[in-house]
């Protein structure tokens, strides 16, 4: 089992939380005529961000996987599935507290979005100020509890 991230196109992706599960259950049955492993299929800033993304990760195979075998055994290989509007990355447990944040800062360096596959299901745009914002109602914050039950006093 292995700890899933994605970062996509926020042009093409749609923006309320039951649409873009439709449209990611789409992407995901990987039925685009191309390989998965390079990423000259995708958009220009989820290229940009996947040639950064593999200083850190290196990529498990396509055309910028390393040569050396022991660098394909390190626990940072990543296995990523490119789409033209997605980048899927299947990491090892072992790096989920890394990988987490360093995709997300470059998803927002880059203005693509990310989706927390495996974790709170979070998905995030960026906005015009370039920063994420999530679309997920239950994860934007409420009134704390004690607010409501002052104003009810």
């Amino acid at each position: 089992m292995s700890y899933d991230l994605m970062v996509f196109n926020p042009k093409i992706a749609p923006q309320s939380e039951t649409k873009f599960l439709e449209w990611y259950d789409e992407q995901v049955e990987w039925n685009e005529q191309h390989n998965y492993v390079d990423p000259i299929v995708t958009t220009t800033e989820l290229h940009s961000w996947f040639k950064e993304i593999i200083q850190e990760f290196p990529a498990l195979s396509g055309p910028y996987s390393p040569l050396d075998v022991d660098d394909l055994e390190s626990e940072f290989v990543t296995d990523y599935s490119i789409g033209r509007d997605i980048i899927y990355a299947s990491f090892k447990w072992a790096v989920a507290e890394k990988a987490y944040p360093t995709m997300l800062e470059l998803a927002q360096k880059h203005q693509v979005g990310f989706y927390d596959v495996s974790g709170s299901g979070d998905i995030l745009f960026p906005n015009s100020n370039g920063e994420m914002d999530s679309i997920l109602k239950r994860l934007q914050p409420s009134k704390t509890w004690w607010k409501i039950w002052k104003k009810a006093l």
